[in-house]
């Protein structure tokens, strides 16, 4: 067997863990990069300021990150069921198409609120 003969389910099994390793790589950069630089800034003198405002940078980070996340699955499931009602009683498209986009207005306040929350953490610095 050669290297272009490999099994279509070993090649599956190894895009999935692929697509699973890169995100956690991703976050392990973007939370483990801000915390090896504040330990460079507290080194060179910089105090505990910089500790304070990392972690208020992490929290906003969280919190718009929860919000988005939350937003999104509930918007998804919003309309999910919305469209599957529709699809079981074509009729009905009216009445649930009004309360779906009043939900969802809903749900994205939600996020943006978590946005505003985010950018107050921020801006306190």
């Amino acid at each position: 067997m050669t290297a272009g003969d490999a099994d279509p389910k070993s090649q599956g099994k190894e895009e999935t863990q692929m697509r699973k390793i890169i995100p956690a790589l991703a976050t392990i950069m973007l939370v483990g990069l801000p915390t090896l630089a504040s330990a460079e800034a507290a080194a060179a003198g910089g105090g505990s300021g910089d500790l304070k405002s990392l972690a208020i940078a992490l929290g906003a980070a969280f919190a718009i990150g929860i919000g988005a996340l939350g937003g999104a699955l509930g918007q998804g499931k919003a309309a999910a069921a919305a469209l599957e009602g529709i699809a079981r009683n074509p009729g009905a498209a009216g009445k649930i198409t009004t309360p779906m986009i009043i939900g969802l207005a809903l749900i994205e306040s939600l996020v943006i609120y978590s946005l505003i929350v985010a950018l107050l953490m921020v801006f306190k610095l």
